[in-house]
């Protein structure tokens, strides 16, 4: 069974491996004008089933980008987050606090006030600040720098900045359906046959 499950593991990790071989033949999906933005690679190509940017709309494309990469951020933080819990570290205090599901529950009032107060300021501040302070406006969106945190990303090249963001894309892609997973195994109760 264990075996089973490995090999599972390998081949779907292998999905998000680059893909190596003959170029991608052109379909309809590579007339659209936003074929060759990032995200829109080898299998798939730009996909876009419900047709949510077949008007071109740049901007519409934009603001469902910058969502995209919030929701892969936030899912990369859940799956460390779960996966940190369950193996059995606690803050100080909340050592009593269960994993998974059956902590909300659990969490105390305070807590709860607490991390709506953390979620709000970071809404606030995790963004384009361009409008509030005399700073360049954002690169990308999803660029948060604000022109204060840079850690050398302007002396990249283009190239190795567009390899970055299509990463940290595919990862949040990828961790968007494995929090899913988790929090689906977690409710049918068998979260334990697919975690050490």
């Amino acid at each position: 069974m264990k075996s089973i499950i490995a090999a599972t593991l390998i081949a779907s990790a292998a999905a998000f491996a680059p893909a190596s071989g003959p170029a991608a033949t052109q379909t309809s999906l590579a007339a659209s004008p936003f074929a060759n933005e990032i995200g829109a690679q080898v299998p798939l190509g730009y996909w876009d089933p419900l047709g949510l940017c077949a008007d071109g709309n740049k901007e519409n494309f934009d603001r469902l980008r910058y969502v995209e990469l919030k929701h892969g951020r936030v899912a990369m933080l859940a799956v460390v987050g779960y996966l940190v819990t369950y193996a059995g570290v606690r803050f100080p205090g909340a050592e009593d606090i269960p994993a998974g599901w059956a902590a909300l529950p659990a969490v105390p009032a305070a807590v709860w006030v607490q991390m709506v107060f953390t979620w709000g300021v970071m809404e606030a501040f995790n963004r384009d600040a361009s409008d509030v302070h005399d700073i360049p406006e954002s690169d990308f969106a999803g660029d948060f720098r604000n022109g204060f945190i840079d850690f050398g990303w302007e002396k990249q090249s283009d190239a190795w900045k567009q390899r970055k963001r299509t990463i940290e894309l595919n990862q949040g892609r990828a961790a968007q359906m494995g929090i899913l997973g988790l929090m689906v195994h977690d409710k049918l109760g068998n979260v334990q046959d697919i975690l050490p």
